[in-house]
This record gives C-alpha cells, sequence and structure tokens, in this order.
C-alpha cells in the first residue's frame, strides 16, 4: 500500500499538536502488523518513485527494506510520501515508524527525532546549465538561486552569502523537480542540492547533458534514516543491522547499484564513486551530527 503526499495532510496536523505516540516502535509493528516508511517522490537516487505505478527504489529505500527484513521480518511494508517539510513531524509523532529519504542528521533535528548511523555523506553543491561560465557560489552573487524548501542547502546558502559578503536571491521549489524546473526554465542560474541528488535529478532530465555540477561545496552533510526519539531498542536493532552490511560489504554493493550502475527509469548511471568519508564510515560507523564536521 501507498500513500501520496495529499494523504498526509491530517496526519501532519496531528504532529502539529505535538502529540505524544506512547508505544514502542516494535510494538506497533508487531500490534498493526505493518511497518510504515516514509519515502520521497523525486530524491533519486536515494528514494524515488519508480514508474506509473508509483513504486519506490533508491540507494536507502533498499537499506530501510533490508534492514526490515531482518528486524521485522513478518511485517507488511506501506510506503508513505513525504516531503523535506513534513518528515520531521510524521516522524516524530509515529505516523512513519522510519524515514528512508535523504535527511541530514544534525543537531536542530536530533531535538524531534533519532538517526541511524550514518549511510551516506553528501557535499552540498550547484548545478548550472551546460554553456554556463559559472564555476563557483561566488559567481553567482546578485543571481537567482533555487533550493528547495525544508533542506539544509537553504540554509548554507545564506551562510555562505553572509560569510562571503554576496547577495544571493533564492526561489525555494516544494521539491528538487520543482527546484529544477526553475533551472532547466532559465528562471535561475543554478540549483543547490546535495551531490547525489543533483547527479540523480540531472540523469532523468530531458537532457542529461545540458547541466553540470560545479563549484566548491557548501559543506559535507552526514544523511541518515530516522525514527522516533527515545526509542533506543529499535535504534539499536537498525544500527546492528547497517553495521552488519557495512562489515560484510553488502551496503557497499548497495552503493554501487544505486551510484554506479544504471538506473530507472532512464538507464542513466550517476557515476558518483563512493567517497573517502564515507568509505572510512562504513569500518567506523558513528550517528555524529552535522555539526561535528563542521568543526572537523
Amino acid at each position: 500500500m501507498k500513500f501520496s503526499i495529499k494523504m498526509v495532510a491530517a496526519a501532519v496536523a496531528f504532529a502539529a499538536g505535538g502529540a505524544a505516540f506512547a508505544q514502542s516502535t516494535f510494538d506497533k509493528i508487531n500490534s498493526s502488523g505493518k511497518v510504515v516508511v516514509g519515502v520521497r517522490e523525486s530524491s533519486a537516487p536515494m528514494a524515488y518513485a519508480i514508474g506509473s505505478n508509483q513504486s519506490f527504489g533508491g540507494y536507502h529505500v533498499e537499506l530501510c527494506e533490508r534492514v526490515l527484513k531482518e528486524i521485522a521480518p513478518k511485517a507488511k511494508i506501506e510506503y508513505m510520501a513525504l516531503t523535506a517539510q513534513n518528515t520531521m513531524p510524521l516522524v516524530q509523532n509515529g505516523t512513519v515508524d522510519i524515514g528512508c529519504g535523504p535527511t541530514t542528521n544534525n543537531l536542530s533535528r536530533q531535538k524531534q527525532v533519532a538517526f541511524a548511523v550514518t549511510t551516506y555523506v553528501s557535499q552540498v553543491r550547484a548545478a548550472v546549465r551546460a554553456d554556463s561560465n559559472i564555476t563557483s557560489v561566488k559567481q553567482l552573487d546578485g543571481k537567482n538561486v533555487a533550493a528547495s524548501a525544508g533542506t539544509t542547502a537553504v540554509q548554507l546558502l545564506r551562510k555562505f552569502a553572509k560569510d562571503n559578503s554576496i547577495n544571493l536571491p533564492t526561489t525555494l521549489g516544494k521539491d528538487h523537480f520543482e527546484s529544477f524546473m526553475l533551472l532547466e526554465s532559465g528562471r535561475a542560474d543554478a540549483f543547490v542540492l546535495d551531490d547525489n541528488l543533483l547527479a540523480g535529478v540531472i540523469a532523468n532530465s530531458a537532457n542529461p547533458a545540458g547541466f553540470k555540477i560545479v563549484g566548491e561545496a557548501l559543506g559535507s552533510e552526514p544523511i541518515a534514516l530516522l525514527f522516533r526519539k527515545d526509542d533506543p531498542a529499535f535504534k539499536k536493532a537498525v544500527d546492528d543491522s547497517l553495521a552488519k552490511m557495512m562489515k560484510s560489504g553488502e551496503l557497499a554493493k548497495v552503493y554501487d547499484k544505486w551510484f554506479m550502475q544504471p538506473i530507472p527509469p532512464k538507464g542513466q548511471a550517476l557515476n558518483l564513486p563512493m567517497s573517502d568519508a564515507l568509505k572510512k564510515l562504513l569500518q567506523e560507523p558513528n550517528d555524529k551530527p552535522l555539526e561535528a564536521y563542521a568543526d572537523q
């Protein structure tokens, strides 16, 4: 069973009220016989809708499915499509049991939810048209920049503008497809987002050769699966399952499938090799937040 973004409005309202969820995640899964997995519709290759029947796939979706097969093998999986804006409240109040989108682990979000060990380290960069002369974010001074509402790229753009005394007028799209359309249509000179997501959007666009990723990284961000706070048994089960995949080399194979091999729907390969930072994390798993990376 799948839920569209329109179907979560009531759940968001419930979350906004701050209602507490009494059951542990395992108790909830066992009593209902299902586990609700939060996904995205336009965040390839991490989590995205594939095909007209709205099945979901991606690096983080597959990791979630593999974890759940081990820790809750009898539970039926239901997918709920989320946005960057409603992910936190829907995970926080227990509507979603585990979030499998491209969510950055930071201290602010840790006040609302808990994160698994990091399974991706992204670099926030800019996508521009292939014929553009822009090679640095500083060259976007006074130009229109697209970003997706609710993403950490928005805050990083503001900080970069302040630190470099430049003006970066930012137009927010409701999701990555809408943000990319701003660039594609010429209404924005750049689209700023995690490098892996930029590569996914470009690969699935009408003209993949028409765009390129450029410029300095505005920041490195730890990306992880997420779930409700104060449920140590569920966190330990997820972390242990992921650590087992890291140690066995299974996680590296899942990474290769989604980042180095052709992926649906167009059969385009992103050709993003695993970073040294992620290779290190596979050897020494941790759930450190973004701020720990900033301090390095």
